[in-house]
């Protein structure tokens, strides 16, 4: 059919590697250790796997289930037989998608992901404004459940820009929103000029 997805479920690669010393997401627990898998997500959110997007939203879905990222940042596919690195430009999801409920401190914000997971911003899942690892330009991303990343694309963030407020923090005035009770802030509102 000259589509390179794959036809299983397995992201196992024809030889088995011996386990370096790296930062896993999870013991091995007997899984087999698969090294760099041929998986890869741009900064769109796109996947591809050996050099080909993969087109079937079913097997994205299936691989963001497997999604897990180690404690040094690297993300891994994780299945109960075996574990693989893969390469993520940016951040492996982005919200396309915003909702809220209430206003003020009552407010709750809901995105939703190019693959379709929900998350609602709250203490567990923030708000953060963090270096781009392509730009090194401060971005807005939130952090999804096993500190994964999202990154809130432009429109997104316009959208969230406007449910901002200032709020007061003695010597600073913080520019940001409310979500489930607590105050994520966007931007200091404080001059920077030395």
């Amino acid at each position: 059919m000259g589509n390179h997805e794959p036809d299983d479920f397995s992201i196992s690669r024809a030889t088995q590697i011996e386990t370096p010393q790296v930062d896993l997401p999870v013991p091995l627990n007997g899984r087999n250790y698969c090294g760099e898998l041929d998986i890869r997500i741009d900064r769109a959110g796109k996947w591809y796997y050996n050099g080909s997007p993969i087109g079937r939203k079913v097997m994205v879905g299936l691989f963001a289930s497997l999604l897990m990222r180690a404690k040094d940042g690297v993300y891994w596919l994780v299945s109960p037989t075996e574990m693989g690195r893969i390469d993520v430009e940016d951040a492996p999801f982005v919200i396309t998608h915003m909702s809220t409920k209430n206003q003020g401190e009552d407010q709750t914000i809901e995105f939703c992901t190019n693959v379709d997971i929900s998350v609602t911003v709250s203490e567990d899942c923030p708000i953060l404004m963090k270096p781009s690892p392509l730009t090194g330009e401060m971005t807005p991303y939130v952090v999804m459940p096993g500190n994964i990343d999202a990154r809130i694309e432009r429109a997104v963030y316009y959208d969230l820009v406007d449910l901002g407020v200032i709020m007061d923090f003695g010597d600073e005035e913080i520019f940001g929103v409310w979500s489930s009770c607590s105050f994520f802030p966007l931007g200091s509102l404080q001059d920077t000029d030395a």
